[in-house]
């Protein structure tokens, strides 16, 4: 069974940034779509980005266009998440999650077969 492991969240002010990571042991990313979701309080958990191991496909929620930016590095079995200019509304739980299988997963939660334990992003001044 895959663990992806989060880490990189924390506490930041609106307009700072975060880097979050996941680490994926044990697989190769080239068979495999990843993606970014996050959750709030009160909220349902909503996609935040994906990517496709096997060719540069990438897709964003509409709410985190032109400031998030996903990225894998192949040799680490990491995929990132750049996060930018950072508002009070993207505090939540951040989860990375997986699907073996070519191209991207979307970003609904239906459908990826291994979820990590998430990391608190915290915006606010």
């Amino acid at each position: 069974q895959v663990q992806p492991v989060e880490s990189g969240g924390g506490l930041v002010q609106p307009g700072g940034s975060l880097r979050l990571s996941c680490a994926l042991a044990g697989i190769n990313l080239d068979y495999y779509a990843i993606a970014w979701f996050r959750q709030a309080p009160g909220k349902e958990r909503e996609g935040v980005s994906c990517i496709s191991g096997s060719y540069d496909g990438k897709d964003y929620a509409d709410s985190v266009k032109g400031r998030f930016t996903i990225s894998i590095d192949n040799a680490k079995n990491t995929v990132y998440l750049q996060m930018n200019s950072l508002k009070p509304e993207d505090t939540a739980i951040y989860y990375c999650a997986g699907v073996e299988g070519w191209g991207l997963g979307g970003l609904f939660d239906i459908g990826y077969d291994f979820w990590g334990q998430g990391t608190q992003v915290t915006v606010s001044s």
